[in-house]
């Protein structure tokens, strides 16, 4: 029997009812399972690719280390010119994680944003994540080494969920170029782990389980995801939204809907009360160096490369406008994005609860005032569960890596004097173009392409109720 459950309900006809109430769809078509042969193929090239992205990192460490466990000779040119930049192994210094300080608990800000105490610039279980990787290293390589170890396992769990829900397109994840650029960039492989989780509980899990009790679980993974990135956060509206349109057939189950927001926000309380108890300052800073983070050449977004010169950080006016203007845009976009999907509900009888949450991450990067490049590693999930056409995810990647390299070889011709006619003429600033704006163009088109892509997986309903 297929593992995909046939809906337990008559279908009616594909013709609203006389009240208004949406067609149910048509039960869905039974679907073979992924053999054991293909999940071990997909786990072991993700592990492959998890290994060249590591070798990619760490070019940059050793041969020597300071006294700081600071990567050397020429740490700061390296990291530019080879193009082996991560995050990780840079915050080794400067936020006292080579003194294997507990994050959080006695960290403050300065008023100039600066973290100090142990206090890092992100959520909690992200900060949980970056300590344990320090635990027990002494230099930068250790760190970077030892933070893989723990969240390999992560992106070889995601690889064998896309795996159950998509099959082969799966070999998207785990043998794609974002993997071996920015898999150890950041601390993002959880985060999307948990993301892809909630998608595989509500939609790739065999049970019997009724889909609002599938859907709290579901939203307890995005609670998780929302204390190490923020983003899966979003994803509970949509996920709301399919509850309360698809649990009972020709009504609205209310409760059902309360319960996936009550379960994200109770897990998000969970996990950030006893930080916050524990040291409300550093606690809190962790949200005020994001408040006070200036819009700049870092933050390779549309918003400073497109109010040149008016953009530069010490522009008080501007930067103040960005600060508001950017979150009022992307609610609004998270909005539109469930706003269509009830549309399309009302057409079709099938809240595309993915597709939503695929737009809004969409809206999220092109108009976050932050667009930093693992975030990549977020949108691949969905090129692979709601089978995007090939040539959006192949133009997306092409401009990512474009902008992905360009961006350090100008941060390299910077650091060694180029002067500023130099650079502007140079591949360096010509590919950062190319890649801002040819991605920001596409992810206008993947909106758009989200939102009207057919949701097979929020179509194989579960056993409602």
């Amino acid at each position: 029997m297929s593992g995909w459950h046939e809906m337990s309900v008559v279908t009616r006809a594909a013709t609203p009812e006389a009240d208004g109430t949406p067609p149910l769809p048509p039960p869905p078509r039974r679907r073979s399972s992924p053999t054991a042969l293909m999940l071990v193929a997909i786990v072991v090239l993700t592990g492959l690719t998890l290994l060249l992205g590591y070798a990619n990192k760490a070019r940059c460490v050793g041969p020597e280390f300071d006294a700081q466990g600071r990567s050397g000779p020429d740490y700061i040119l390296r990291v530019d010119r080879d193009v082996c930049y991560s995050d990780i192994q840079y915050l080794w210094l400067g936020r006292d994680i080579d003194k294997h300080v507990f994050p959080f608990v006695s960290g403050s800000i300065t008023p100039d944003g600066v973290l100090e105490g142990g206090t890092v610039e992100y959520p909690v279980l992200t900060g949980l994540l970056m300590w344990a990787g320090a635990l027990f290293a002494h230099n930068d390589g250790e760190f970077l080494l030892y933070s893989a170890l723990l969240m390999a396992p992560f992106g070889l769990l995601t690889g064998w969920m896309l795996g159950r829900l998509a099959r082969w397109r799966a070999l998207l994840w785990a043998i794609g170029p974002p993997l071996v650029l920015y898999a150890f960039h950041n601390w993002d492989l959880p985060v999307v782990a948990t993301a892809v989780g909630a998608v595989f509980v509500m939609n790739g899990w065999r049970t019997d389980r009724p889909l609002a009790d599938r859907a709290v679980l579901a939203s307890v993974l995005l609670g998780l995801g929302f204390a190490f990135k923020l983003y899966p956060g979003a994803f509970v509206l949509p996920l709301a939204l399919y509850v309360l349109t698809m649990s009972r057939p020709g009504r609205l189950h209310w409760w059902g809907a309360v319960r996936v927001a009550l379960a994200a926000s109770v897990t998000v309380v969970l996990v950030n009360l006893p930080f916050a108890l524990a040291g409300y300052q550093g606690w809190r800073a962790s949200f005020t160096f994001q408040e006070l983070r200036k819009v700049d050449l870092t933050t390779n977004s549309i918003w400073f490369w497109g109010f040149r010169p008016d953009s530069e950080p010490d522009n008080v006016a501007f930067q103040h406008w960005v600060n508001w203007l950017s979150p009022t845009l992307v609610v609004a976009s998270f909005l539109l994005a469930a706003a269509v999907g009830l549309w399309r509900w009302k057409r079709s009888g099938v809240y595309p609860w993915v597709a939503v949450s695929a737009a809004m991450l969409c809206g999220f990067l092109l108009l976050h005032k932050v667009h930093s490049p693992q975030y990549t590693l977020w949108l691949l999930p969905f090129f692979v569960l709601l089978a995007v056409p090939w040539r959006w995810v192949v133009g997306y990647l092409i401009v990512d890596a474009v902008m992905g390299i360009g961006i350090f070889r100008w941060f390299y011709a910077l650091k060694t004097g180029a002067g500023a006619s130099d650079i502007a003429a140079g591949l360096a600033a010509q590919s950062v173009a190319v890649g801002v704006w040819g991605r920001a163009a596409l992810l206008v088109v993947l909106f758009v392409v989200f939102l009207g892509l057919p949701d097979r997986l929020a179509e194989r309903t579960p056993q409602r109720v």
